[in-house]
């Protein structure tokens, strides 16, 4: 991670770590970087999801491009991936989302995506970072008529609806379906989607006021929609986060359907119609063991990288891997976008659930998942790097991963997107690995956070 880009973007809470003076050199560095030696006048995208603070944000983020001499097109509030899809189809010099994602409101991010649609490269990062770190004082500022100017396009949501409706493919006539939108981005684009597919559609979390965006609905809180889909005898249901760029699932009963279990049941899918390249898919090192044993007997090679989606996307396009993705829901087809898209993802799973005739919980019981658990600590970023640089405790952590004799695994990571240190256990004891969490969970305290 760089200094100002985490895993997935710049993020914090808006207006004190994410400020409208960081966001405005952001936007010099970024219109700077990526049209250097392109000898134009360059055009950026700007799309967001439904905060309070993406409007603020975009104004210093719009005023530090075109004060640079670049032309703004704001689309409103869409998906992460639809500014992906229509910076290609638009044939911008870049997009950029404003959104945190799964995240609570009072956090933002500014995620920027190259002209080809995909994230910016680590030594991209670097340059534009480098940029901010000087003040932006090495980029000339425009006057006159090479300020940039600003303008909206009302065509992007019809256009990626469109994009997303033939992408899919699919008849989903006979399907009882509920939506939870996070009261994010994706509520625009899912009420018109899916009726469109063909599914009988309710929706949840479709009234966005800025504050309440993933609170208590979305990916992070499935319990509403579980309750709302037994209760209403829906065939299953489906959830987004705030910007819509992951997707988590449940059957008919109301139990979880994960992004291993999505990654699984699309995998074999493809592998059957001869469109799964390589006959492997890409996951991060959270992935469960459940899910690597059941891949491997269905001929299926998986491939690990470290947590985050864009380490994902990395090992895909350099091995030509058709799908990859991770646990929380992000899952990347590369045959039809460029990064992690929900609403794709979820026609896609629908699409299966319509043609196989089956009843989502048995989808769901495709393989049996090894109990894990997961603790998030807080902590701040001098906590976190302090984590790192103690030697002592990875000796401790090794030590527990060696008491689980082979049966189990121990992952003890530092957030890129939110102020935590994860630890992660996994095993086929559920009260052997809550034992092992609950004293990683304690040394961390006493060594790191001084509890």
């Amino acid at each position: 991670m760089g200094k100002y880009f985490g895993t997935d973007g710049v993020r914090g809470i808006a207006g004190a770590d994410l400020t409208c003076e960081l966001a405005m050199k952001l936007g010099r560095g970024v219109a700077a970087v990526l049209t250097d030696g392109t000898g134009r006048k360059p055009r950026i995208l700007i799309g967001k999801d439904t905060r309070q603070s993406g409007d603020m944000l975009e104004a210093a983020l719009t005023a530090g491009l075109c004060s640079v001499g670049a032309d703004v097109e704001t689309l409103g509030v869409l998906p992460t991936p639809a500014v992906a899809y229509l910076v290609t189809k638009y044939k911008a010099d870049a997009g950029v989302v404003i959104s945190a994602s799964h995240n609570p409101m009072e956090f933002n991010g500014i995620k920027v995506f190259a002209s080809t649609g995909y994230k910016l490269p680590d030594e991209v990062e670097g340059r534009i970072e480098a940029h901010i770190d000087n003040d932006c004082k090495d980029i000339p500022l425009a006057t006159g008529a090479e300020v940039g100017q600003i303008s909206f396009r009302s065509d992007g949501l019809r256009d990626y609806v469109d994009h997303l409706y033939e992408a899919i493919n699919g008849d989903l006539s006979g399907l009882n379906i509920c939506i939870d939108c996070a009261n994010g981005a994706a509520a625009a684009v899912a009420q018109k989607l899916f009726p469109r597919l063909g599914a009988r559609c309710s929706f949840l979390g479709v009234t966005p006021d800025g504050r309440n965006i993933n609170d208590g609905v979305g990916s992070t809180h499935l319990e509403k929609l579980e309750k709302e889909v037994v209760e209403g005898g829906y065939d299953c249901g489906i959830a987004f986060d705030g910007d819509a760029d992951r997707c988590l699932a449940c059957d008919e009963q109301g139990r979880e359907i994960d992004g291993d279990k999505i990654i699984a049941l699309l995998a074999m899918m493809m592998k059957q119609k001869g469109r799964l390249d390589a006959d492997t898919a890409v996951v991060t090192v959270m992935s469960n063991l459940g899910f690597v044993k059941f891949m491997e007997r269905q001929g299926i090679r998986t491939e690990k990288t470290a947590v985050g989606d864009r380490y994902v996307l990395e090992n895909m396009r350099e091995n030509g891997y058709a799908i990859g993705g991770e646990q929380s829901g992000h899952v990347i087809l590369l045959h039809h976008a460029t990064t992690g898209d929900g609403e794709l993802t979820a026609g896609k799973l629908l699409k299966l659930l319509a043609e196989s005739g089956k009843k989502m919980s048995e989808l769901n019981g495709i393989y049996a998942q090894f109990p894990q658990v997961l603790i998030n600590v807080e902590a701040n970023a001098a906590q976190k790097a302090a984590y790192k640089e103690d030697e002592v405790l990875a000796g401790f952590i090794e030590n527990e991963q060696q008491k689980l004799m082979g049966m189990g695994r121990v992952l003890v990571r530092v957030s890129g997107t939110e102020p935590k240190i994860r630890v992660m256990v996994e095993g086929e004891d559920l009260e052997e690995i809550q034992a092992c969490a609950q004293r990683i969970v304690e040394r961390i305290g006493r060594r790191i956070l001084n509890k």
